[in-house]
């Protein structure tokens, strides 16, 4: 190991951690794909069930992520202790 002192590593640009756009358009193909499921499976019939199945639970766990992620930006800007900072 080096002896020399180590540079402290710059903070990361807002872009690469403001989650809100990955998780609302996450949530939005989740929910066009259980659009396209459904039409494929009655138009069809050529989709597994197993597939809109998990874009169901995809979509549903996105609309559950919104309201915990702003629930937790607003305890941050609050000062809760227990909320997560620099959201």
């Amino acid at each position: 190991m080096s002896d020399k002192p180590q540079r402290p590593v710059p903070p990361l640009p807002p872009s690469l951690t403001d989650l809100r756009s990955v998780v609302l358009i996450g949530t939005v193909v989740w929910f066009a794909a259980v659009v396209v499921l459904l039409v494929l499976r009655y138009g069809f019939d050529v989709s597994p069930p197993i597939w809109l199945w998990t874009a169901i639970a995809g979509a549903t766990l996105g609309l559950i992520g919104v309201p915990i992620m702003w629930w937790q930006r607003t305890a941050s800007r609050r000062g809760s202790k227990g909320a997560q900072r620099d959201l």
